[in-house]
């Protein structure tokens, strides 16, 4: 409901039809970070003890990213054993989106994508588009 009645610009998420335990996010990459001006796909699949658990949260526009692996799962506390009833889809999107810029590199599922964020910047950014372009035109996950 909190993205209905106070969206936040390049966030949105809504369910999959009838089926409330299934949604989908979408996000834009933040300003000044490789991912600005890329659009991202997200799924929410809600578990029946939610919000006691939290959804499971997946990309399903190939990204290239620290803490995203290539099956789309995403390493983010708040998914894990940071999660609390008090979180929302909206919420979460926040939090995913700050990913994007703010990676945590001490504890990735792609290895290459944190060293290259550490250490080559322009590689980095290369991967970053190259994965979005060549994947999403293959269609989604």
């Amino acid at each position: 409901m909190s993205l209905m009645t106070s969206p936040t610009p390049g966030i949105s998420a809504f369910p999959d039809g009838a089926d409330l335990t299934h949604w989908t996010g979408t996000l834009k990459g933040p300003s000044s970070t490789p991912y600005e001006n890329l659009t991202f796909k997200l799924s929410f699949d809600f578990p029946a003890r939610y919000p006691y658990s939290p959804p499971e949260v997946r990309f399903t526009t190939p990204i290239f990213h620290p803490n995203i692996d290539f099956a789309g799962r995403i390493c983010l506390d708040i998914l894990k054993d940071k999660w609390s009833p008090v979180q929302n889809v909206h919420s979460v999107m926040i939090s995913v989106q700050s990913l994007l810029g703010e990676p945590n590199n001490a504890s990735p599922l792609n290895g290459q994508a944190a060293e290259l964020w550490d250490k080559d910047p322009e590689e980095y950014k290369r991967h970053v588009l190259a994965r979005h372009r060549t994947e999403s035109k293959e269609g989604d996950l």
